[in-house]
């Protein structure tokens, strides 16, 4: 785990759980948090709810959304039950760590946590010796509850504190409702929590605009000095302009037309500024809406509004701006939740966002699905995220097993992983390399076109750098929702019980009949094709000299043996993918691989594209992943 340690020895806020209830797609779930968190999974299982439920409890703008919720945040659009009584979105938060003001104010709200009980010590269910643990901190209950409210014909939600619970009496307007008896978060004690929740920048419009809860807006409130607001402020000043929109002589010349005729019906002042244009309502809710920010591009003197600049440059301005709040809050004075921070940006910079996110922001909580933003995280804060039949849940990823060094070593590796829909963990990178170079040669040489290829069915090739390594993986990659196989050598000796437990997690163990690599390559290749690959790396900077030269006249059997000795001699560098890729039929493909290959193809089989208007074809894929027709994002 990350240890997040703000100046000194204090811990920065952080939501350290998150539980929902019929929230959009999620019927029950919960998330834990343990500082910074990366959220990864496929499309549509709920990572962009999670966010969204966090501003419904957090978030102080989200309360001048009117409605706060409506029919579609309702889990399957049921906000009523069968006998017309209001279904209720609940969403429970636990913030630890929290700044001594806050606690010292709101103690009576707070209830002591412990991490290494993984709850609360005070509750019916603890026993004594639970208060004695060193962890102990106080942490802060919240409860977000939104209904529809028949009387008022609205959708209703409000954040309460969800500790202490009042008595309540059966007199009471609200007895018996699930908020009965809870007491009102207030907007200033969210504002003090610093949570600022960034959807996906795809145009910017969010983000940069001076509407509440935009990043513009958040800097003019922490930078507000108590004195006149700038809204305020800039309404007087468009009061005062004379004329109020310029000097426009078509502009003033209907002015007179409309004083003058329309004096015959209506009583009008007698000022000559009885009529005018103004550019605005002159409310701060217009000017919210119609005042933009103007920028010079570097190549051009002209202003536009900022959204019409390229989508990779309006991204880089929101992470100018985020740099700006998190000065104005403090350092790590702020819970940040993002959604995909890459999108339109070169990998430098979603490194860079990434990097300055972990850094800077007390807590970040990130969905991303790019591999130069995921390898900026430390594995032990990557949160798999899934969803079935309603039900969400995360997993954190097991690290125990593997060396933090291994996992820092493999982290672009990792990072592809991660965002692939299965795994294939070869025992070395010879096999690796010769399992991509063999799928390519199935896809070129199958003139059915049946095969599925490992990159269009979305299967990343880890190399577990040994065979000994292998086992250590499954859990690892299973903790991710991932469908994984093992590709390795028959062992030389019978797996060790932790490692036999370790292999049961991959959803296929393939085990190769041969000892090696290279007596596959030896036995099952055809000689031909063998002689083409001599022939082809004798020119190879890297053939190893020492090795012999293929003879012209070279018996079958030479030529495989010189050919292993070379596999044998270059282990590693790629030279197995190149004997593979002088295939020339499908024939020439070893059996063994092209078994494997279907078998992978097989079992992550998406529906075709003649399929994808049938809704009810549904392929059941293995660990009950159902594949339907109609999901489209099962094809990312």
């Amino acid at each position: 785990m990350t240890e997040l340690e703000s100046e000194g020895d204090l811990h920065p806020l952080i939501v350290r759980r998150l539980e929902i209830e019929n929230f959009r797609g999620v019927k029950s779930g919960c998330v834990e948090f343990y500082g910074h968190t990366l959220l990864v999974g496929g499309n549509n299982v709920g990572k962009s709810t999670i966010c969204e439920a966090l501003e419904l409890v957090l978030g102080p703008e989200r309360i001048y959304r009117r409605p706060v919720v409506n029919e579609h945040d309702f889990h399957a659009g049921r906000y009523l039950d069968g006998d017309g009584s209001p279904v209720y979105i609940k969403i429970d938060v636990i913030l630890i760590h929290l700044p001594e003001e806050m606690e010292r104010k709101l103690f009576s709200k707070t209830r002591p946590w412990s991490d290494a009980k993984g709850g609360f010590v005070d509750d019916e269910n603890a026993e004594p010796e639970d208060a004695d643990v060193e962890d102990i901190c106080r942490a802060l209950p919240l409860t977000f509850i939104a209904y529809y409210d028949r009387k008022e014909d609205d959708f209703v939600g409000t954040t309460y504190f969800a500790h202490p619970i009042e008595d309540v009496g059966e007199d009471d307007d609200n007895y018996g409702e699930p908020y009965a008896g809870l007491k009102y978060f207030p907007r200033e004690w969210k504002i003090q929590c610093g949570f600022i929740y960034l959807r996906t920048l795809r145009t910017g419009r969010r983000a940069l605009s001076l509407e509440r809860g935009s990043l513009l807006d958040t800097i003019l409130r922490l930078a507000d000095t108590g004195k006149e607001s700038m809204w305020e402020s800039t309404v007087k000043q468009l009061r005062a302009l004379e004329p109020a929109i310029g000097d426009i002589p078509q502009l003033q010349g209907i002015q007179t037309q409309i004083k003058d005729r329309l004096a015959r019906f209506v009583g009008l002042s007698s000022d000559k500024d009885a009529t005018g244009f103004y550019a605005s309502d002159l409310t701060r809710e217009h000017l919210r809406q119609v005042v933009q920010l103007f920028l010079k591009s570097e190549d051009s003197n002209h202003s536009v509004p900022f959204n019409r600049l390229g989508t990779g440059a309006v991204n880089a301005l929101v992470f100018a701006l985020l740099t700006h709040i998190a000065d104005l809050r403090g350092k790590r004075a702020i819970i940040f939740a993002m959604e995909e921070p890459e999108i339109a940006l070169p990998p430098h910079a979603q490194r860079r966002i990434a990097k300055y996110l972990i850094g800077n922001m007390g807590q970040a909580i990130i969905t991303s699905h790019s591999p130069y933003v995921i390898e900026e995280f430390e594995m032990s804060d990557v949160q798999a995220v899934s969803r079935k039949d309603g039900t969400l849940s995360s997993d954190r990823i097991p690290t125990n097993t593997i060396r933090h060094r291994t996992l820092r070593t493999n982290g672009r590796k990792l990072a592809e992983a991660i965002l692939a829909r299965g795994v294939i963990v070869a025992e070395g990178d010879t096999e690796a390399k010769m399992l991509i170079a063999a799928s390519y040669m199935y896809e070129t040489l199958d003139s059915s076109d049946k095969y599925a290829p490992l990159d269009l069915i979305g299967v990343s090739v880890f190399d577990a750098g040994t065979q000994s390594d292998v086992p250590k993986w499954g859990p690892f990659f299973k903790a991710l929702k991932k469908i994984n196989f093992a590709f390795q050598d028959k062992p030389n000796q019978p797996w060790t019980e932790d490692q036999a437990s370790h292999l049961s997690c991959y959803h296929y163990n393939f085990e190769s009949a041969y000892k090696g690599t290279e007596d596959l390559l030896a036995a099952e290749v055809p000689v031909a094709v063998h002689r083409r690959f001599l022939e082809l790396v004798a020119r190879h900077p890297d053939y190893p000299t020492d090795k012999g030269y293929l003879g012209a006249n070279a018996l079958e059997a030479e030529v495989v043996a010189l050919s292993k000795t070379v596999l044998k001699a270059k282990k590693g560098s790629g030279f197995a993918g190149m004997l593979i890729e002088q295939c020339q039929t499908l024939e020439e493909i070893p059996a063994t691989l092209k078994s494997f290959l279907d078998k992978v193809a097989s079992d992550m089989a998406l529906p075709s594209l003649e399929d994808l208007g049938d809704d009810d074809n549904v392929d059941s894929g293995p660990d009950g992943m159902a594949t339907k027709a109609s999901d489209l994002e099962d094809l990312i």
